[in-house]
């Protein structure tokens, strides 16, 4: 039976997750430089690996309230070759994902605002929505915060 290795983290007190091969990295909340009319789901720009890092608010992306707090977490993905932070409320754990364990996205949930969830996880009791980071962004949005 097949595995995959996903971050599982935390907006507004649901779980989401990624697949840890996406993921880079994962940093402590770092206070951003707002970037003059940016997106409004762009929390700013921080330095990282000697280079610029786009920061993302998934709660904000995802429509949801956002809420800073001291336990907030970047986790550094590729997003179609490019690295962008998502800005999430909580880095939970890194878990297994058995095949019986996954499945598709169901047809309520995956219309157009919902393109970037890729699949459900159900472990134990827990439901998991599994995003796809390439699809976080358009090819627009992706070359506005590419180009700061």
């Amino acid at each position: 039976m097949s595995t995959e290795k996903v971050v599982v983290f935390k907006l507004n007190g649901e779980d989401f997750a990624v697949d840890i091969q996406q993921v880079e990295r994962i940093l402590g909340y770092v206070s951003p430089t707002q970037v003059p009319e940016a997106p409004v789901f762009i929390k700013g720009i921080i330095k990282y690996q000697d280079s610029i890092l786009p920061l993302i608010d998934l709660n904000i992306k995802f429509k949801r309230e956002s809420n800073d707090n001291v336990n907030s977490k970047i986790i550094v993905v590729r997003n179609n070759s490019k690295s962008i932070g998502l800005l999430v409320d909580d880095v939970q754990e890194v878990i297994d994902i058995y095949e019986n364990e996954s499945e598709s996205t169901p047809e309520i949930i995956s219309g157009y605002s919902n393109k970037y969830i890729k699949g459900i996880i159900k472990k134990q009791d827990r439901i998991i929505m599994m995003i796809d980071t390439d699809k976080l962004l358009s090819k627009e949005e992706l070359n506005t915060i590419t180009s700061f």
